[in-house]
């Protein structure tokens, strides 16, 4: 019989914000900016749920640390503009939330200043506030297990009592790394197949989750 969950680490982006969708945007129109040309699916096998410091590293390798220092200040302006006008939660969240009786936290790739404004914007902020966690604190970054464990030392809960809830291919193969059960939420950027595999169990309504906590 599985050890009971004791605790749900929820990332941030794609999970408890409907956000990727605006960074993948911006991304795009960054790239034909300042001189590589990037489709949406490279953005999202390249980009999406990797930390701050990966992006970078990549845009420099291409185009210089001039340049990678320009397009993150570039990113960071324009996504705060657009969370500022457009950034609900992700469908089926708050109610998710609210039926959830186990403790959580959330572990993003995101800065704490990047998270603030995020659920700040959408009304989620209270419900974390003091349990969350940022791959800034942490080595290495997703798919690395560095944050999940992290996360769940801060919160004193041993890794296989926890569960991650994920809509990225890193997400979800740093919350197996950790030896964490991972839930991955297919209702965003990343198809269910990518997602799948060992310990795994995948979803596409964030309403759903609940339940699936709790083995029904």
């Amino acid at each position: 019989m599985a050890e009971p969950i004791e605790l749900v680490i929820f990332d941030c982006d794609g999970v408890l914000v409907d956000s990727e969708r605006i960074a993948l945007r911006v991304q795009v129109s960054l790239g034909a900016e300042l001189g590589w040309p990037l489709t949406e699916d490279d953005v999202v096998s390249r980009f999406i749920g990797r930390s701050s410091a990966s992006i970078r590293e990549q845009v420099a390798a291409r185009l210089g640390q001039e340049t990678a220092a320009l397009w993150w200040e570039r990113f960071e302006e324009l996504h705060r503009e657009a969370v500022d006008t457009a950034l609900s939660p992700v469908d089926g969240l708050p109610e998710a939330l609210d039926a959830i009786t186990l403790p959580t936290c959330v572990a993003s790739s995101g800065s704490h200043a990047k998270m603030r404004h995020t659920l700040g914007r959408t009304g989620l902020y209270e419900r974390f506030a003091g349990r969350i966690h940022s791959a800034t604190e942490v080595a290495r970054g997703k798919p690395a297990p560095d944050l999940f464990l992290h996360a769940a030392r801060r919160m004193g809960v041993t890794p296989s009592a926890c569960a991650v809830v994920e809509d990225s291919e890193p997400g979800v193969q740093a919350a197996r790394a950790a030896g964490m059960r991972a839930f991955g939420y297919a209702g965003g950027l990343i198809p269910a197949e990518r997602l799948q595999g060992p310990g795994t169990v995948v979803f596409h309504d964030m309403r759903a989750l609940p339940a699936l906590l709790a083995g029904r």
